[in-house]
């Protein structure tokens, strides 16, 4: 499957996620087996339950198995690995395999989430509307929601502008996207993870609303350079990446120097399970 026509997106059942990507040319969501499967057995090693159940759907004959489409995820070292998904018709049917007291919320769950996306292909502001719940059900602020999309949508015109001006690879966007981290934090996208304990998160969604506001004046900065120097190709956008990193770092400079605060935090939004495992790890 062609990766344009994928779009990502995770989505929560009980404060739990589920990874899944919308395929166009098929118009339904793929959803990630191992996510299911972590969900309604509750193991920690989901992914060898899963190649348990495999065995067994092959051995019984049965249909799903032939079913199995694998689909590429972004892990937690920045690269990407494929992994078994379902369709919504297809997952509903394994989930029928798995004994499970969370089966039955899960399949209404999923059943509901497995058709928004052709509601937001009419209405944008839909999916909008479900990112701001899901992060209210998340515990997060207000005040923080604001700031994170805000910071989504600078975020998403320096792409765009990538894009129109011969960025292609997925791997240079990563480098471009780090290179201007490292500029203002001092670390690179994977050792502020690491600060944060932080494994398959997504770093942004664990960020304070100071490091939000400074990765977006970052982003918006290099934006705004690579417009002036009309930046083509990934090495032309390795300077305005830098200059715009800068930006930054001097304003957090000067905002640590004035309110005697750290910008750049160890802390996250995990719940207290996953921050005990975080720090064993």
């Amino acid at each position: 499957m062609n990766k344009k026509n994928q779009e990502k997106a995770i989505v929560i059942f009980e404060h739990e996620p589920v990874r899944r990507i919308w395929v166009e040319k098929e118009e339904q969501w793929y959803f990630s087996v191992v996510d299911v499967v972590r969900i309604l057995t509750g193991s920690s090693i989901p992914k060898r339950y899963w190649s348990d159940l495999k065995k067994k759907l092959k051995k019984e004959g049965s249909k799903v198995y032939d079913k199995i489409v694998q689909l590429k995820f972004l892990a937690d070292d920045d690269k990407k690995y494929a992994t078994d998904c379902f369709s919504t018709e297809n997952m509903l049917r394994v989930i029928q395999s798995i004994p499970s007291p969370k089966a039955e919320p899960f399949k209404l769950w999923l059943a509901k989430v497995g058709y928004e996306r052709l509601k937001e292909t009419v209405d944008p502001e839909i999916a909008i509307n479900r990112a701001r719940n899901n992060w209210k059900k998340l515990g997060r602020s207000e005040k923080w929601i604001t700031q994170r999309m805000r910071g989504q949508e600078i975020r998403n015109k320096l792409t765009d502008y990538w894009s129109e001006h011969e960025i292609t690879q997925e791997k240079e966007y990563a480098l471009l996207t780090d290179i201007i981290h490292k500029e203002w934090t001092d670390l690179t996208t994977r050792q502020h993870k690491n600060l944060k304990g932080l494994k398959q998160d997504n770093l942004r969604d664990h960020m304070s609303e100071a490091e939000l506001l400074f990765t977006a004046l970052a982003e918006l900065s290099t934006a705004q350079i690579a417009i002036k120097e009309q930046a083509k190709g990934f090495k032309e956008n390795i300077p305005p990446a830098k200059k715009g990193g800068a930006v930054a770092k001097r304003a957090r400079k000067d905002y640590e120097l004035q309110t005697g605060q750290k910008v750049v935090t160890g802390k996250n939004f995990l719940s207290p399970t996953k921050n005990i495992k975080a720090i064993k790890q």
